[in-house]
């Protein structure tokens, strides 16, 4: 029992100190075979189902800071696994603050492939919107009742967006590729003529407009090393995602491609867990940003992230 406090412990300490941009993507990089820090073994026989309980603080390029409180239920039929997603969100900046739940994600991953020393899975998923991303203020503070926050503000992305990615593992190594495609536009209305009494013009405008946004089509790479052990477990890798086609909103009535808003966006990752037992262990995951888009409508950025989390398999 000593052992699992001072583990805690540490994770916990580590949780306070840490900085990253975490996944700068709309969820996939956390969905089935792209998912960071999994767990693998020849010798021990996982539970079939999981519950991870976890939660995020992120601080964002400008003032708000956003909580997410997740709970992520996976379970398995023969060689296929199922896993479900379920945000909670709370935002909290100088224009105000906001919550709810956040986007739902759903996802199937098969095994494609397997042999003594690794295997081959394959993720197939949906991203479902909780919202349209048009959550608005109830007061008269900074300008109209009734103006959309902007994205930074949104529990959701307010698009449906649908998503794919394949994972070879081993005992030291992760690779994996996605791709994520978002089929609809998101219902947000952001003005920065509607915050005319804020105090800094300039601090409005650093808010990108999202005016039924687009986003565009993103492609992920994720490179990881583990060190695994009886009870502990450490990782480092690298994230990469590229968005490879421009995001698009509307002025004056059209769509606009937006200069600027493909390109990478460069994340390096590390991870610290403790296994209590074949069914309960705990993890830590943080991230430090490298390199980053011109223009981010979506506003997915982090300039810190902290996630902690409790998984327990039955």
């Amino acid at each position: 029992m000593n052992k699992h406090i001072i583990a805690l412990f540490v994770l916990l300490m580590a949780s306070s100190y840490s900085y990253g941009q975490g996944c700068s993507d709309a969820g996939f990089c956390t969905m089935g075979a792209m998912k960071p820090d999994q767990s693998y073994s020849k010798r021990t026989n996982f539970k079939l189902r999981a519950i991870e309980v976890s939660q995020y603080r992120g601080q964002s390029t400008l003032t708000p800071i956003i909580y997410v409180s997740n709970i992520d239920f996976a379970f398995s039929v023969k060689k296929t696994s199922f896993q479900v997603k379920l945000p909670y969100q709370a935002i909290s900046g100088n224009l105000g603050k906001t919550s709810g739940i956040g986007d739902i994600s759903l996802s199937a991953t098969r095994s494609i492939y397997s042999t003594n020393d690794y295997d081959v899975n394959a993720t197939i998923g949906t991203k479902i919107p909780s919202n349209n991303s048009d959550l608005k203020k109830d007061n008269d503070e900074f300008g109209s009742k009734g103006s959309d926050f902007p994205m930074y503000y949104q529990t959701s992305l307010g698009s449906v967006d649908f998503i794919a990615g394949i994972s070879l593992i081993s005992k030291k190594w992760l690779f994996a590729a996605g791709y994520q495609n978002a089929l609809t536009a998101n219902n947000n209305d952001f003005k920065w003529s509607e915050w005319s009494e804020y105090p800094s013009e300039g601090y409005i405008k650093s808010h990108d407009r999202a005016t039924n946004l687009k986003r565009g089509t993103d492609v992920m790479l994720r490179v990881e090393r583990n060190w695994r052990f009886s009870n502990y477990n450490f990782s480092l890798g690298a994230l990469p995602i590229f968005r490879i086609t421009k995001d698009q909103i509307v002025t004056q009535g059209e769509y606009e491609k937006l200069d600027r808003s493909t390109g990478l966006a460069l994340t390096t990752l590390a991870s610290a867990g403790y296994h209590f037992n074949v069914n309960s262990s705990i993890k830590f995951i943080f991230g430090l940003k490298l390199v980053d888009r011109d223009v981010n409508p979506d506003q997915l950025t982090r300039d810190n992230v902290q996630t902690i989390a409790y998984i327990y398999r039955f």
